[in-house]
């Protein structure tokens, strides 16, 4: 997924934009490091708590229904991360990330999740060629998703994801954002600009040979940010025997008074000829040191089959004020509406503990 995200001064817009983003995406936020006594070698143990609260009624149900969730901004997870150096700017790279649910004790984001499903890969890492990982990783189309927005990976409060990956509101996006079996290269950086390709190895019964390919860019130069992403899934778990493509654009811009964050993201499911395009634009603004707004609307329109007209339109806007570094709280309205539907909203509270 990975670039090295860190909390950011929180003096600064970044108490915003790398609270969602940086959060749920760092192995290295914040971490307890243990080392073997041998400085070419370590291994660190890493994770982050939260837990919410929602009275949620959406555009596709009838009536609402108060729940409490373990994650909210963030999915809770768990990790141990470590690399061996092998001289000459080559190192051994592992990741085993884990999600639970801290509302109930269990381990994942469902009953289906394996132990390690955050991501779970072994590698190889040069300073000048980029880095090669071999396992479960989660796809770059998500990290830039999450980029790309200012709630971040959260699959409760982000317009974006939730419209992409939630099935309550009629997520557009086939597969996980996690592929198994996956080959992934991830280059340095060339003057800000840097490159993935992901491919997943189908296994599916029935399916061998149908596997997902990523392609991606992004671009980092001071306040700016972009990336576009291009997914091909034919081998989803859940959905097999559909093909999807996927295209994602979108930048950043911190403007220090404001962080702006825009995306366009279109959908071919080819095997049912359905489509669709989704564009999304949100703001970050800081109200005092430890504290800021956040806001984001999408918009989701079906462009196949042509004789549906489905419009879908989701926000957000919340306070998330931190008590520490480390320690945040937050509040949340969220208001969503399916064309044709009657409109829903959501309230929440939550917390989140980076360890």
């Amino acid at each position: 997924m990975k670039k090295n995200y860190r909390f950011g001064n929180l003096r600064s817009i970044k108490i915003a934009s790398l609270a969602c983003t940086s959060i749920a995406l760092s192995a290295n936020s914040a971490h307890a490091a243990a080392t073997s006594g041998d400085d070419s070698s370590s291994v660190s143990l890493y994770g982050l708590i939260g837990t919410y609260v929602v009275q949620s009624k959406l555009s596709t149900t009838p009536n609402g229904s108060v729940q409490m969730g373990g994650g909210g901004f963030t999915t809770s997870y768990w990790g141990v991360s470590g690399k061996e150096a092998l001289g000459g700017g080559t190192s051994v790279i592992f990741k085993l990330e884990s999600f639970f649910r801290p509302n109930t004790g269990q381990m994942g984001r469902n009953t289906t999740d394996g132990l390690f499903s955050r991501n779970a890969y072994v590698g190889l890492a040069n300073n000048t060629y980029g880095s090669f990982k071999v396992g479960l990783q989660t796809t770059q189309t998500y990290i830039n998703q999450s980029m790309l927005n200012p709630f971040g990976s959260s699959v409760v409060f982000s317009p974006l994801i939730v419209q992409s990956y939630v099935a309550g509101y009629n997520g557009q996006v086939i597969g996980d954002t996690v592929w198994g079996n996956t080959l992934g290269y991830y280059s340095p950086s060339f003057y800000g600009l840097t490159g993935a390709v992901q491919y997943s190895v189908s296994s599916v019964t029935g399916q061998q040979g149908r596997d997902n390919l990523g392609l991606h860019l992004m671009y980092e130069r001071g306040p700016f940010q972009a990336a576009l992403s291009a997914q091909r899934v034919r081998g989803a778990p859940n959905s097999p025997g559909v093909d999807q493509t996927l295209y994602l654009a979108g930048a950043t811009y911190n403007a220090q008074f404001a962080k702006f964050y825009s995306a366009v993201q279109t959908t071919n499911t080819t095997t049912s000829h359905v489509g669709t395009h989704t564009y999304q634009l949100g703001v970050s603004v800081p109200v005092t040191p430890v504290s800021a707004i956040l806001a984001s609307w999408a918009l989701t329109r079906l462009r196949a089959p042509s004789n549906r007209n489905s419009v879908h339109n989701t926000g957000s806007i919340a306070y998330d004020y931190y008590l520490s570094k480390r320690t945040d709280v937050y509040g949340v309205y969220s208001y969503d509406r399916i064309s044709t539907h009657p409109s829903g909203s959501t309230y929440g509270v939550g917390v989140r503990h980076v360890f």
